[in-house]
């Protein structure tokens, strides 16, 4: 599903849980059917088998976009942080980065220069030690491809290995490189032998990463099965999840009863009517937690009649803002300001917002020419997303006052991605609605991926381009290290040029709503990381 996303920022959750691809776990027949009472009768050891050892986490679209973990920038994140990891972790709640796969880092005076020592003992899950000339091969890589979230090394001149293992970044200019390091996306060591002679990923390649979990099983575009690694060096307990099922359960009323059954062990995306009730069931659990994740609607700045900016105009006085927070997401969010969510710096309430009137709206449309509506639009969602199909119905009924006629097409998110790249330009959608989220705590992630220039669309799903806008937000994120406040603000002014050209519907801050079964612990959510659900911290009582 979305984002797809992301950059440097937000280090979110449960937002978009997308999914991907399958299998079967490992003794337990189905993942359907992860208790089967006959199951633990053929156990030797009864009383383990009445704590099954393996989690399903039911998605509401596709479990990932791509195996490479260079390239994905979607979905694919709460898979991939299962199987691979950084060299630090960014804890936004604590506001720390702690290590990972270096046990420790320096930066020198000027800033230029980072060194991180390399964790021992680390083994990928082909056998073979982890050394700084991994750490190096990756990086590289990742940046040479050039794909998904790799602009976040774009401050990095070279990387040098000084030892086995110490390896040093050298910098053309200054940049927070540990929380670089730390993204979702792009910042994944990885072993060369999953990557063939033109440097192309070996689609569903095992023994890839260090991370607690290795592919086992998949079913594309469906479900992902991965099984511990059992030579992790962060180690394993009794009680740890052996075996974990990403399914793609598109249906919310089916991901309700797989919560409520105990089938499924996390369920996203669930219908806020959904959550209220189920905060009453004694076997379920819901937490409500802060996020950098917000809800969008791109506009197609390219294309007829979106190109005119009064019209764009015109159909952001013409959203239901306040009714959707209200109805859709039951009050759990608030109106966007900008791109840049609530709580992340960056975020101003200075800026204007837009806030429905159906009269402005019609004043626009007529000093844009087209005072008696009579034009049809086609607005995209991904398909099992309760709240994205509910907000585009209720919108759905306030164009009509206008004499609009939209079209809601709910789609897989794939599909939805592929058709907003479609080289037939008008073939694409005129509103693309999506939920974004970070890749690494600064207003850069939001606001490079989605509204910077593109030569070929990514995220940059309104096709904006405005010069004024591109040199603002680069010159901000090159800003952040050495004048914090001036790229602060810098990142506020070009927000208002993105206001004013109607780009996007700002829709809502989202906080994110997290449902288990009752019995799980462990359970800590890291808003930099979103959809994230770190398996191998969790078990069931």
């Amino acid at each position: 599903m979305k984002k797809l996303i992301h950059l440097i920022v937000v280090l979110l959750f449960v937002a978009a849980l997308i999914s991907a691809c399958g299998g079967k776990p490992q003794e337990p027949a189905q993942p359907a059917e992860p208790q089967k009472p006959a199951e633990p009768a053929q156990q030797e050891k009864p009383a383990e088998a009445a704590k099954p050892q393996f989690a399903v986490y039911a998605l509401n679209s596709e479990p990932l976009t791509s195996w490479d973990p260079a390239i994905e920038f979607s979905n694919g994140i709460h898979l991939h942080n299962n199987m691979y990891e950084q060299l630090v972790r960014y804890e936004p709640l604590e506001k720390k980065v702690k290590p990972l796969l270096a046990e420790s880092y320096t930066v020198s005076e000027d800033g230029l220069t980072w060194t991180f020592k390399i964790r021992q003992g680390v083994k990928f899950q082909n056998g073979d030690p982890l050394t700084a000339e991994d750490v190096k091969y990756s990086i590289d890589r990742t940046m040479q491809i050039g794909a998904g979230a790799s602009y976040i090394w774009s401050a990095v001149e070279n990387i040098t290995v000084k030892d086995p293992q110490t390896v040093e970044f050298k910098l053309s200019y200054q940049t927070p490189l540990d929380l670089v390091a730390s993204t979702g996306y792009a910042a994944f060591i990885y072993s060369k032998k999953c990557v063939n002679e033109n440097n192309e990923w070996i689609e569903e390649a095992k023994g890839c990463g260090t991370g607690p979990y290795m592919l086992k099983s998949a079913k594309w575009g469906d479900e992902v099965i991965v099984e511990k690694f059992a030579d992790y060096w962060g180690g394993w307990a009794d009680k740890h999840f052996s075996t974990v099922v990403f399914k793609k359960v598109a249906e919310p009323a089916t991901r309700r009863q797989m919560i409520e059954t105990g089938e499924a062990t996390v369920a996203v995306e669930l219908p806020y009517t959904d959550v209220d009730i189920l905060k009453n069931n004694p076997n379920v659990a819901v937490s409500v937690d802060p996020s950098f994740q917000n809800l969008i609607g791109m506009f197609n700045t390219k294309k007829p009649p979106l190109d005119n900016v009064k019209v764009r105009q015109a159909l952001a006085y013409a959203f239901p803002y306040q009714e959707v927070i209200d109805t859709v997401i039951g009050g759990y969010g608030r109106q966007s300001y900008g791109m840049v969510p609530y709580g992340l710096w960056g975020w101003s309430d200075k800026l204007p917002q837009y806030k429905t009137n159906i009269d402005k709206a019609k004043e626009l449309l007529a000093e844009a020419g087209m005072a008696d509506g009579g034009f049809k639009l086609l607005l995209t969602y991904t398909a099992g997303n309760e709240a994205e199909k509910s907000a585009a119905e209720l919108y759905k009924a306030e164009l009509a006052k206008l004499n609009i006629e939209l079209e809601i097409r709910g789609m897989p998110w794939d599909s939805q991605w592929e058709l907003a790249k479609s080289t037939d330009l008008a073939a694409r959608q005129d509103i693309f609605v999506m939920y974004w989220w970070p890749d690494l705590p600064s207003p850069y992630s939001f606001l490079f991926s989605t509204f910077h220039s593109e030569e070929e669309p990514l995220f940059n799903l309104a096709y904006y381009s405005n010069p004024e806008f591109d040199s603002l937000i680069d010159q901000a994120n090159q800003l952040t290290a050495t004048d914090f406040a001036k790229a602060e603000s810098m990142f506020v002014e070009a927000q208002k040029i993105l206001l004013e050209d109607a780009a996007s519907l700002f829709i809502y801050d989202r906080q994110d709503i997290w449902v288990t079964v009752g019995n799980l612990r462990g359970f800590k959510f890291n808003p930099a990381y979103p959809t994230v659900v770190f398996f191998h911290d969790l078990y069931l009582e």
